[in-house]
């Protein structure tokens, strides 16, 4: 079976990039995996409780606690992951014409939220409104 793939639309006429269309691939099983251990580890690192066993779940073990999870880590680890999602990414500027992205193609910082987000679902699918609440939570320190 071929890797997940979806045609996405900035369709909000108040943005600079309204109208512009991306193409989004899911990575490799390879690559996805490493992603998610390098997310584990960092969340691990940055003190965020983890749900037990959430490293055998792979992404949709991070997506149990939502993409919002990722905003806990320093920059230094999160800014790693976050680019590696954005290679999922290319610009369609034209029906016949798929490219990769070039700083000049997103003039929104909400549409490079946009992409990271559907990114993530199109990789575990379930993640959105109806997924469950965000356990990842700061370790307390005791006195």
């Amino acid at each position: 079976m071929a890797r997940k793939t979806k045609e996405f639309t900035i369709d909000n006429p108040d943005s600079r990039d309204h109208g512009k269309v991306f193409w989004l691939e899911e990575m490799s099983a390879a690559q996805a995996e490493k992603w998610a251990y390098r997310a584990f580890l960092a969340l691990a690192k940055s003190g965020i409780e983890l749900p037990e066993d959430v490293e055998n779940a792979g992404l949709a073990g991070i997506a149990t606690m939502g993409l919002q999870a990722l905003s806990g880590l320093p920059w230094a680890d999160a800014e790693p992951l976050l680019d590696e999602i954005m290679q999922c990414v290319q610009i369609k500027p034209n029906q016949s014409v798929t490219r990769p992205l070039v700083e000049e193609d997103i003039e929104e910082p909400l549409t490079l939220m946009l992409l990271k987000k559907e990114v993530f679902t199109l990789h575990v699918g379930f993640f959105g409104k109806d997924s469950p609440p965000i356990s990842g939570t700061k370790k307390q320190k005791r006195q």
